[in-house]
């Protein structure tokens, strides 16, 4: 059974930063390319970030760029989100996610990803 967990999600005030981390039981990450996106109250799920399954390709939303960074340790089966210079738009439910094509097609298409997680809160007060 395949069970993908996020953490470190929080609170935070504007300016500040988190470091999210993905990993998951019963699924070898090392094959897939990895996500985040993220989802506001009222609001549709948007990719944050993509990462190839080597690591070597990224890809970001433009509202987070030079701001996120997304790696992966594939011996420690974990992808990490670091953030920083939080905004409060980017408050949100933060979810990771998995596709086994192993590359981050245009856009990071929701339907690609086979494999989510529940989700970490980040709150970022004002």
């Amino acid at each position: 059974q395949v069970h993908v967990m996020e953490s470190g999600g929080g609170l935070v005030q504007a300016g500040g930063s988190l470091r999210l981390s993905c990993t998951a039981s019963g699924l070898i990450l090392d094959v897939y390319a990895m996500a985040w996106f993220r989802q506001a109250p009222g609001k549709e799920r948007e990719g944050v970030s993509c990462i190839s399954w080597s690591g070597t390709t990224t890809d970001y939303a433009d509202s987070v760029k030079g701001r996120f960074t997304i790696s992966r340790n594939n011996a420690e089966n974990t992808l990490y989100l670091q953030m920083n210079s939080l905004k409060p738009e980017d408050t949100a439910m933060y979810y990771c996610a998995a596709d086994r094509t192993g590359y981050c097609s245009a856009l990071w298409p929701i339907a690609d990803f086979s494999y989510w997680g529940q989700g970490t809160q980040v709150t970022v007060s004002s």
